[in-house]
């Protein structure tokens, strides 16, 4: 293992982060703290056609929410910045000056229209595209001359294509890479900015990263990018080459897709540490799947890795770690996600004091899958159903509604909401009556549902008065 570890995560700002991405973050994050690592923050913008400012800020505030702050980048700064590439461009043109003085580049004058005249050409003749070097093999009096006509042009690296390349994959082993098979490819664009390939390379050796962990469909840029090591005479980093995230029918998941969005994920309310958990264990094998970020960084098997296929994403999956954390988190750290949430669909339960509303999130967060169904968890508390005689007989059937409002009726001066629900049981009991069928019959009463709540938490959720008032709505009038 090199020492120090330093790792980066390097999103381009072109939109929202997605699930590929967050999973990109977070093994970076993981990798970082197993080896008391560095975890830097990189936004590659380079590309100001494609750039939003805002997605710069949002790649910041989204690596908040999910809790995984690193340690080195914007904002916080560190000793290899800046940390935006845009910022960067004087040092890119620094390195490029030592390639030109090597001779390692050339100037290329092909026209956009000129390359892919050339692509679909190769194409028809059933070879791979790949740039015919024309502007290689240029006089230098006709460099000279497209330079005096003010032609625009590249920097393209000269690949040496009798070159075999191998790269350390933590995952796939050795990699090999026959340069023959691959592009001279550009490092500069025709107004003079660095492309992603030649930044990405200078950021990932002058910021000293020691382990490269970025999707698989980098894997040929991992061969032009080690080229262009080999070209400085520099250690490469070590590679790790992440399956990509499918869908259920195998295709890479897309906008189309729901949970392809982080945003989506967290309108749709899922906890930050279960998405992380999901996709953290997805591709793995566990003996126990639901862990915490200190546990999933101590117990992640980065040292028997082994490549598999695409990883299919299920949403059902990530639900039932949803479903795990919300039964797993004490009330009180609940609060502050549920809180907004009620506040906003009940109007009414803004008038209960934060301790009041732990007790009644305590009673039934081990119901809730995503974080709004708080609002149909306890809609009954705040909004009363209104079941009269006539619909509790229909709900319930009439042998078993007879029988109940009788019951209900004998017991409403209990002394103590528990003493009545004993007192309900028993009588069911002796008249024949299923326990479930009476427990039924009094939650439909008190929250419209015949499903939900356990009554042991129903009579304490709602006060003794309420209880008594609900029950005597649904007895008939003599």
């Amino acid at each position: 293992m090199k020492s120090p570890v330093r790792v980066r995560f390097a999103p381009s700002p072109t939109g929202f982060m997605h699930l590929g991405s967050v999973r990109v973050a977070f093994l970076n994050y993981l990798f970082a703290r197993k080896h008391q690592g560095t975890f830097v923050l990189r936004i590659e913008d380079t590309d100001a056609s494609r750039n939003l400012d805002e997605a710069r800020t949002k790649i910041v505030e989204d690596l908040a929410w999910l809790g995984l702050p690193y340690q080195e980048g914007p904002v916080v700064g560190g000793k290899c910045g800046p940390y935006l590439q845009s910022e960067r461009n004087d040092i890119y043109q620094e390195q490029l000056q030592v390639l030109i003085e090597n001779c390692k580049v050339y100037r290329c004058f092909c026209s956009a229209e000129e390359l892919e005249a050339k692509r679909q050409k190769q194409m028809a003749m059933g070879k791979p595209p790949r740039y015919d070097r024309t502007c290689l093999q240029l006089s230098d009096d006709k460099i000279k001359a497209k330079i005096a006509a003010d032609l625009p042009f590249i920097w393209r690296f000269k690949l040496n294509y009798d070159q075999l390349l191998e790269i350390k994959d933590l995952a796939r082993g050795t990699i090999s890479f026959e340069m023959k098979h691959f592009s001279d490819f550009a490092l500069t664009r025709p107004d003079g900015t660095c492309t992603f390939m030649f930044a990405n390379f200078v950021d990932d050796w002058l910021m000293n990263i020691t382990h490269v962990i970025r999707g698989e469909d980098h894997l040929s840029n991992t061969a032009l990018q080690a080229a262009l090591f080999d070209a400085f005479a520099l250690p490469l980093p070590t590679y790790w080459h992440l399956q990509i995230i499918c869908n259920k029918e195998g295709e890479k998941l897309s906008k189309r897709d729901f949970g392809f969005s982080l945003e989506d994920l967290k309108q749709a309310g899922y906890l930050p540490v279960a998405i992380l958990n999901y996709i953290g264990t997805a591709g793995v094998s566990f003996a126990e799947e639901v862990q915490s970020l200190e546990e999933l960084a101590k117990n992640y098997p980065f040292e028997s890795l082994h490549h598999t296929g695409n990883i299919r994403y299920d949403v059902d999956k990530l639900t039932w770690f949803n479903h795990k954390w919300l039964n797993r988190l004490d009330a009180h750290a609940l609060l502050a996600w549920v809180k907004p949430i009620l506040h906003a669909a009940l109007p009414a339960s803004t008038t209960c004091s934060d301790d009041e509303l732990v007790r009644l999130i305590a009673a039934v967060k081990s119901d809730l899958q995503v974080l709004p169904d708080i609002v149909n968890a306890l809609r009954f508390v705040f909004n009363p159903p209104a079941i009269t005689p006539q619909q509790f007989v229909e709900t319930m059937g009439e042998q078993v509604a007879s029988a109940m409002q009788a019951i209900i009726a004998g017991r409403l001066d209990a002394s103590t909401p528990q003493a009545l629900l004993d007192g309900v049981k028993a009588d069911a009991t002796a008249r024949g009556l299923k326990v479930k069928e009476a427990f039924s019959s009094l939650r439909f009463v008190l929250t419209g549902a015949t499903q939900g709540v356990g009554m042991q938490e129903l009579m304490t959720i709602l006060p003794a008065e309420e209880i008594k008032r609900r029950f005597m709505s649904i007895l008939p009038v003599n």
